[in-house]
């Protein structure tokens, strides 16, 4: 062989290893190992919430373990969400998060930090749950409406405790929004989670906390804990008597927290495609929907390009709002 045929010998050669590369992941199915479900927060929140049942479902679906791991720390899930960011983007490694997700690098933007992740490094999958929002506090408390809450934190400005799952997240944002409308200031505790700032108010830790409704029905309905407003535009079928912050006078105070399946956004195609089957199928499984429907949080499913626009248009609101509060601790 000449120079000239073992120069074009190797300009072939990488197209050759590419086609085979290719042709051999094509015919590779996914899922054929364990799938990693990463849950930013600790037990006991809206996401993991979201992410049991589902797991439970897709592992049935696919014929391979689904496995939630919570992987909390950062702050409103900064850790958890950075890492299925870093993630191979293989099919293998899922994220379950909350509507935070978009908030937090806003966040370390708005105090210099380094930002753990973007959000463009993720390809939303399925919607799952969507509640708005309610203020709880413990059934010992003295208030027995949002105006009785009001007027005493008037009263002791900076004095009244309530528990978030860090700076920034979900239940950080919502509390925020309230107080800053309201004119009151109140001393935020934040915890590593949900779940712990669920225990924080039934050990009397904190005094106040906002939460979805699935984390609060079955301590609401054993007389643990009161709830006073929902920052839903309209009531929530698991508290029919609770008035919304709109209908108390408060215009701008409406939240949502949200929980959705992603992915990277550099996850091939066909993958993607059969995650969605996956999801779309879990979703409508009777095991999820009673799941999710004894929890007070009826399935809220959407499929990815409903869901990518909801996003979207979700952050938008939520960032304006992190602006409008600035920094806070």
């Amino acid at each position: 062989m000449n120079r000239r045929e073992l120069l074009k010998a190797a300009a072939v050669l990488p197209l050759v290893q590419t086609a085979l590369s290719n042709a051999s992941f094509a015919q590779s199915p996914w899922p054929s190992r364990n799938i990693t479900m990463i849950v930013p927060f600790p037990a006991g929140g809206q996401a993991d919430l979201a992410a049991r049942p589902v797991a439970l479902a897709l592992e049935k679906i696919l014929g391979k373990p689904v496995i939630v791991d919570n992987r909390a720390g950062g702050g409103g899930g900064s850790v958890g969400n950075a890492a299925a960011a870093r993630a191979e983007p293989d099919g293998y490694t899922l994220l379950m998060t909350l509507s935070s997700l978009a908030v937090l690098p806003e966040a370390d933007r708005l105090f210099g930090r380094p930002v753990a992740y973007e959000v463009s490094q993720f390809a939303p999958v399925a919607r799952v749950l969507a509640d708005p929002t309610l203020l709880a506090v413990p059934a010992s408390a003295p208030w027995k409406t949002l105006q009785d809450f009001v007027d005493d934190a008037r009263k002791r400005p900076g004095q009244i405790p309530y528990g978030s799952s860090g700076p920034y997240g979900t239940l950080h944002v919502a509390m925020e929004m309230f107080a800053a409308s309201a004119g009151i200031k109140l001393l935020h505790v934040p915890f590593r989670g949900a779940g712990p700032a669920l225990t924080a108010l039934l050990g009397g830790t904190v005094q106040a906390m906002a939460s979805a409704p699935g984390t609060l029905k079955q301590h609401v309905d054993d007389g643990k804990m009161r709830v006073l407003a929902n920052w839903g535009a309209q009531r929530v079928s698991s508290f029919p008597d609770l008035p919304t912050f709109r209908e108390l006078g408060y215009k701008d105070v409406e939240f949502y927290i949200w929980a959705g399946l992603f992915a990277q956004s550099a996850l091939p195609a066909p993958i993607m495609t059969r995650l969605r089957e996956a999801m779309a199928q879990a979703a409508k499984s009777p095991e999820v929907m009673k799941t999710f429907e004894n929890a007070g949080s009826p399935v809220a499913y959407l499929d990815a390009p409903e869901f990518s626009k909801f996003v979207a248009e979700d952050s938008a609101r939520l960032i304006a709002a992190v602006k409008k509060i600035g920094k806070v601790e």
